[in-house]
């Protein structure tokens, strides 16, 4: 998952931000966003090479710990963290004829999240809805796995990692989630939170060097982050 400064790159994180605007329905019918969210997409923007100072990829945006990008930020990384599990988890399963879909353990990590969302103080609906999302965007990344695999073996995993711990790691991240989604109602209820949240994605995406296929999923893994608090 480390391509090069390329044409595709940047297409994957134009489809990532079309994918953004389209699913939160915001892109044409949301105001011109506040400066807050100006600064952060810029600071998002990639930077020519020439005109970059050393270590400028990994330099935050001007943002408030307050501040709504603040508060979206950690859901675009925490998605993405999410989904890198996705490929331990199709390690796990590949060659072994479980299948991708496993509805009681996604039943499973639906309740528990709506459990802990209530418990926040959160809405347990809208925490649900992220979920499913996050949980779709896994298999998304698992499905393009297997076939990338059956395509050449060559690149098939030759270890299997231990699925349960896998779980455990998904869990950790599942309450994180959670937490970031009951700490940041507003800015997910904003009409700037779309082109905020394409922003985060972006970013994340140059700093974890994203392939095409995890690129979409993230864009998959957010689609209703904007919908409602």
């Amino acid at each position: 998952m480390h391509p090069t400064p390329s044409l595709r790159s940047a297409l994957a994180v134009g489809a990532a931000a079309a994918v953004l605007f389209t699913a939160t329905g915001a892109a044409a019918a949301a105001p011109a966003a506040p400066p807050a969210a100006a600064a952060a997409a810029r600071s998002a923007a990639p930077v020519p090479p020439s005109a970059a100072a050393p270590h400028a990829a990994s330099a935050p945006p001007a943002a408030t710990a307050h501040s709504p990008y603040a508060q979206l930020r950690p859901l675009a990384e925490l998605s993405a963290e999410r989904l890198a599990t996705g490929d331990l988890v199709a390690a796990a399963k590949w060659g072994t004829g479980s299948p991708i879909d496993d509805p009681a353990r996604e039943q499973e990590v639906l309740e528990t999240v709506a459990d802990q969302a209530r418990r926040l103080g959160a809405g347990p609906a809208a925490t649900v809805r992220v979920f499913r999302d996050q949980i779709e965007a896994n298999k998304v990344v698992q499905r393009g796995l297997y076939r990338r695999w059956d395509a050449d073996p060559a690149q098939a995993p030759t270890q299997r990692p231990d699925l349960q711990e896998v779980r455990k790691e998904i869990n950790r991240i599942n309450g994180a989630l959670v937490r970031a989604l009951a700490g940041s109602p507003r800015a997910r209820s904003a009409p700037y939170c779309a082109p905020l949240l394409t922003a985060a994605t972006v970013r994340v995406h140059q700093q974890r060097r994203l392939d095409t296929l995890h690129t979409a999923a993230l864009a998959r893994s957010l689609r209703s982050v904007c919908t409602g608090a």
